[in-house]
Formats: structure tokens, sequence, C-alpha cells
């Protein structure tokens, strides 16, 4: 589960971060975009919270379901 909410922080991580080569030069840029960053972490949050209601909706719909629950017990033992 975990994994699963790394995965875009990872993925907005590798965004965030431009590379150029410039062959011309040999040499390598590597840049990090701070607003990409930033968008990506909004995102991120907005999934996390949508992940937790989620998991609060079903929670209730559990519980909704166990209070319908009758279980009868017969007491009476047969020898």
């Amino acid at each position: 589960m975990r994994s699963i909410i790394l995965l875009p922080l990872l993925a907005m991580g590798l965004t965030a971060c431009q590379v150029t080569k410039d062959e011309g030069n040999d040499t390598v840029t590597a840049e990090f975009n701070a607003d990409v960053a930033e968008n990506g972490l909004s995102d991120a949050g907005n999934m996390a919270e949508n992940i937790a209601s989620d998991v609060g909706n079903e929670a209730d719909k559990i519980g909704d379901k166990a209070e319908n629950v009758s279980v009868e017990v017969d007491t009476n033992k047969a020898n």
C-alpha cells in the first residue's frame, strides 16, 4: 500500500528534474523545477485525501452492515 502512495511522489520528483546534454560542449545540465515539484506535491496531497475519504466511506459501509447482523444462540444442549 505504501508503494502505491510513493509512486506518484517518485514520478513527480523525476518530472521536476530536467536534464539536457550539450553535445557540442560535452556537458550535461540538470535543473530542478520547483513549480513542477510543488504542483506534484499538491496533486499527491489531493490523492491522499481522496484515498482517506474512500477508506472512511468503506469503513462506514462495513459498520452499517455489521449493525444489520442478527445472531441467535441456542443455549439448550441436547444430551
